[in-house]
């Protein structure tokens, strides 16, 4: 029997019977879980913004979309995503043991050991090397390295600060000036914009992300912008979501690429103002349908970006 139809250690946010786990040996289950393969809107979510930057760069430059730098994105995200959380969780596991929803996981779990859990980190980063490396631009690479630095800050800024969500944007939207330097070998405003962004945009869906934790992480002394927003919070997500469009429509303007972009940016606002037309702070599982919608708002802004792109 698959782990997906007899695994006591399913996840609560995993997707049901997602083929990593129907189909994974017994002993790559945790790996699986540690990596989030399971939960594939964490790679998207940093995905998205590479694309995004991609595809706007492109529109720019002319000569149509680089879709083997769309590619290369894919590989890294899903490997450099899958190494952020297993460092996360191996930073975490203490944390996570005290909260419902994160015990099970394979580190507070027992399943996986830290050493095993470091090595895995190592086999990750390997693959994101490699991606890095294919890009073969000096300039690409070393901005790539550099966001590692706020990779490693990142777990322990729940515990100092009530905006950890504004520091993992800072990670998340990377992409937004990765996808740029690829193909110009350096930045601009509207890499900045994009990037710019991410970062707000992050920091409203991870505000909703946080939100099926409030009990626990009160309990644990874990610090959140759900817990700072407390009753206001579909107002501040409006803020953040609001903030995240006008900078996407400046990048746009500065880029000075087909009208058709900014098609995306209109999609991408109708779809975050449905997200906080429906924000319900005490509903946990809405607060996690939410967030997962955040793939289809990210394509939708990628998708005007990307027939900007197509139009030459």
């Amino acid at each position: 029997m698959s782990p997906a139809h007899s695994d006591p250690h399913l996840l609560p946010d995993s997707v049901a019977r997602h083929p990593a786990l129907r189909f994974a040996p017994a002993w790559a289950t945790p790996y699986v879980q540690l990596a989030r393969i399971d939960r594939p809107i964490g790679w998207w979510l940093l995905l998205l913004p590479c694309w995004e930057s991609s595809a706007l760069a492109a529109a720019a430059a002319g000569g149509g979309p680089r879709y083997w730098h769309l590619l290369l994105f894919l590989i890294g995200a899903i490997a450099m995503r899958g190494a952020g959380s297993t460092y996360n969780d191996l930073v975490d596991r203490k944390i996570d043991a005290q909260v419902e929803r994160t015990r099970g996981r394979p580190l507070p779990s027992g399943r996986v050991t830290p050493t095993q859990a470091k090595v895995f980190i190592v086999l990750q980063c390997l693959v994101g090397l490699a991606v890095l490396l294919s890009f073969r631009d000096r300039f690409t690479i070393a901005l790539g390295f550099a966001s590692l630095l706020i990779v490693l800050v990142y777990p322990f800024m729940k515990r100092i600060t009530s905006w950890p969500q504004a520091v993992l944007g800072l990670a998340f939207a990377w992409g937004g000036l990765m996808g740029w330097a690829a193909i110009f070998g350096a930045l601009a405003a509207p890499a900045v914009l994009v990037y710019a962004a991410a970062i707000f945009w992050t920091i409203g869906y991870d505000t909703i992300y946080a939100l099926q934790d409030i009990r626990d992480d009160a309990i644990a002394g874990v610090r959140s912008t759900a817990r700072l927003f407390g009753d206001h919070v579909r107002g501040a997500v409006g803020l953040m979501y609001a903030i995240a469009v006008a900078l996407s429509a400046l990048a746009v303007h500065f880029a000075g690429v087909s009208p058709l972009a900014y098609a995306g940016v209109a999609a991408f606002a109708a779809h975050c103002a449905w997200q906080v037309a429906t924000i319900d702070a005490n509903d946990k599982d809405r607060a996690l349908a939410l967030f997962r919608s955040n793939r289809n708002a990210g394509l939708l802004l990628f998708a005007g970006y990307l027939a900007a792109a197509l139009a030459g």
